[in-house]
């Protein structure tokens, strides 16, 4: 039987790459203000390895994380106890998940759409409000498919004629902190403009004294929203009051925002 799990590039090599050097998070201070006005406790779903996780944690937020990643969740846990901090951490699709306990605030950064079906996208909103106690709110970005000029002018007939793009040159790579060093190439593949939806293809390499031993290549289909389709689809899965936010500020978002976030009530 054919997996129903969605496919993405977050594990092996990329999953290593993640723990070593993804580790900025500019989103934090609105989502602290966000958990601060929903209330505790938390669910990051797509957590990885633990970008926002483990700072909550750190702050004493109570907080759960899930990710499709077996990889990154296995990662996320090392990384946790290596500070004493112990979370639950689930393995599971967003369109699959089901944590042994509600929340007053579900946080989804940089994840939805990645890998996913629309349906699978429709079906995680709903999950996402089961989820939640009464009255919680979801807090989900989604950048504008516009946002990248590059990937924008690709949704053309012209530009599509062009693709698949040649793999980009390799650039410097990533030292961490066992001397291993490290090198993500990425590529567009296709771009369909009536399903919204790019597929990428992601090449990683390990380097271990200028030697290269293991080297790896995933794709990715990545959904695309706008903004009042992803209103409707919330709207459809029960949610309301939704405000809609720029660039995780608490200002309105507006046609020069890059990202939108999205704060909806149960």
């Amino acid at each position: 039987m054919a997996s129903d799990t969605p496919p993405t590039w977050h594990h092996g090599l990329v999953a290593r790459w993640w723990a070593e050097f993804n580790r900025e998070a500019p989103e934090l201070p609105y989502l602290r203000r966000a958990i601060e006005r929903s209330g505790q406790p938390v669910l990051d779903v797509g957590c990885g390895t633990g970008r926002l996780l483990l700072p909550l944690l750190r702050a004493r937020v109570d907080a759960d994380g899930c990710d499709v990643s077996a990889d990154m969740i296995a990662l996320c846990r090392e990384r946790a106890a290596a500070e004493g901090l112990w979370p639950t951490l689930l393995v599971q699709a967003m369109h699959e998940v089901d944590p042994p306990r509600r929340y007053r605030t579900i946080l989804v950064c940089g994840a939805f759409g990645l890998g996913s079906t629309r349906g699978q996208d429709e079906e995680a909103l709903a999950r996402f409000r089961d989820c939640l106690e009464p009255g919680g709110t979801l807090v989900l970005d989604n950048e504008a498919p516009y946002a990248d000029a590059r990937r924008w002018r690709q949704w053309t007939k012209d530009e599509r004629a062009q693709l698949p793009e040649p793999w980009p040159r390799a650039g410097p790579r990533d030292r961490a902190a066992d001397g291993s060093e490290y090198s993500l190439r990425a590529r567009l593949l296709e771009v369909d403009p009536l399903d919204q939806r790019l597929d990428l293809e992601m090449r990683a390499e390990l380097w271990r004294d200028d030697r290269l031993v293991s080297e790896e290549t995933h794709r990715i289909a990545v959904r695309l929203y706008f903004r009042d389709e992803l209103l409707l689809l919330l709207e459809r899965a029960g949610f309301h009051d939704v405000a809609v936010h720029g660039d995780h500020r608490d200002e309105a978002a507006t046609a020069d925002s890059e990202f939108l976030v999205f704060a909806a009530r149960r």
